[in-house]
């Protein structure tokens, strides 16, 4: 039997990518996943089709950055299905406006929120039952911009990723001896529709050298599938091939300028 079998687990972003490969995953080893994201019509096609799989899931729309949703949500899911064994934060969300100097604080903000502050409510809001029952697991999905950071994933996504991953640890340090495994991933460069926001949006032949969401999912699996004795505490997922991302980064320096200021400088 599946160590993940009957395994409450919540996953954000799961309308779509990586979240979306994790819920099917998961739930195809017999845990009991819960699909959060916004768009509620998208997170149902993904539970119907881990349904005619004979999986379990539901879905929650949920918008996961304001606490008294979160609160509403957790307590919809203790309710409903049982208390939350597992949650893997994927939900992430990256700024159109690339560089520090250019970026308005308001958009600086929704990348804070969705990709930390999101983080922080859901692990507060679950952390209450699985030190009840000393055992639990949170899976975040940071990125490497978290330890690489340029301007293609921008300066708002990298500083976010950079938090979660530092959240990350200081729960493994904080709370390992009272049975909480706190795990970070970070994928390099996904093919996902994030990538669709590019200031050079790749072409198919560079998205299909790119590391895949099930690649990811398999990631998740793993951390999540160990035995309650072993935590992965950090894993780096990354492609194969380097490419050349010269030109994306120039292009990326003037994403969002102001007219006319781009010419000039060039």
């Amino acid at each position: 039997m599946s160590s993940l079998q009957g395994k409450v687990t919540l996953v954000t972003g799961a309308g779509s990518g990586i979240g979306k490969s994790s819920a099917q995953l998961l739930a195809a080893k017999g845990a009991k996943v819960v699909l959060i994201g916004r768009r509620k019509a998208v997170l149902d096609e993904v539970v119907d089709s881990i349904r005619e799989q004979g999986g379990e899931a539901w879905s929650c729309p949920t918008h996961i950055e304001n606490k008294r949703e979160v609160e509403a949500l957790i307590r919809w899911v203790h309710d409903e299905v049982g208390p939350v064994d597992i949650l893997v934060n994927n939900a992430g969300s990256a700024s159109k406006t690339l560089n520090a100097r250019w970026i308005e604080e308001e958009e600086w903000q929704q990348v804070q929120d969705v990709n930390l502050k999101a983080v922080f409510l859901l692990t507060q809001a679950v952390l209450p039952d699985m030190l009840a029952k000393k055992q639990g697991t949170i899976i975040t999905v940071s990125s490497l911009a978290a330890l690489r950071p340029n301007l293609l994933g921008g300066a708002a996504y990298g500083a976010a990723k950079a938090g979660v991953r530092n959240f990350m640890t200081y729960l493994h340090n904080t709370f390992r001896n009272d049975g909480i495994r706190a795990t970070c991933i970070l994928p390099g460069e996904v093919n996902t529709p994030i990538m669709d926001n590019r200031a050079n949006p790749p072409s198919q032949e560079i998205r299909d050298n790119m590391v895949q969401p099930d690649d990811v999912a398999e990631a998740v699996l793993l951390c999540a599938g160990l035995p309650q004795r072993t935590v992965i505490e950090e894993l780096i997922v990354a492609p194969t091939r380097l490419r050349d991302i010269s030109g994306d980064l120039e292009l990326s320096r003037w994403k969002g300028a102001p007219d006319g200021l781009s010419a000039e400088y060039q």
